[in-house]
């Protein structure tokens, strides 16, 4: 499985960091031609299910994700959160982790991603792509917002 490891500090309380991390709807706006629906009652929670379609048209995948842990951010304790995919086109885990640094805070997001049609080999190379997507993806989540 490729897994890759992304850490991002930012000058964000750790609350809204977390807020902005698991924004799962705007996530589709930072990775190109991927769309997010969230299925389960507000606010996100474990159990949350919600589903990443990536694709042009009719021509594309679902990645259905579950919440399977949800600890938000508090006082001096770090968030924590746990996806597990449960699609058939990719399989594999996310955490995501908030922790408080000074007035700001640090964002450790570790993934396990597996493509059914690909084979092992291609697992550093799945991390390498994964790494640089998920990267800007977290870097335009923390951006300033007017």
């Amino acid at each position: 499985m490729g897994v890759f490891r992304i850490g991002r500090t930012t000058a964000l309380p750790a609350a809204e960091c977390w807020l902005r991390v698991t924004d799962w709807p705007e996530h589709a706006a930072q990775v190109p031609l991927t769309s997010v629906s969230v299925h389960g009652a507000a606010p996100t929670g474990v159990g949350t299910v919600f589903v990443a379609r990536t694709g042009l048209g009719r021509l594309g995948f679902d990645d259905p994700m579950e919440v399977v842990r949800w600890q938000p951010p508090s006082g001096a304790r770090p968030g924590r959160c746990r996806l597990v995919k449960r699609g058939r086109v990719i399989t594999g885990w996310a955490e995501i982790e908030v922790r408080p640094v000074g007035e700001g805070s640090a964002v450790v997001w570790v993934e396990e991603l597996r493509f059914a049609a690909l084979p092992r080999v291609l697992d550093r190379l799945v991390a390498r792509v994964g790494r640089a997507v998920f990267g800007r993806a977290l870097q335009g989540l923390l951006a300033r917002r007017p």
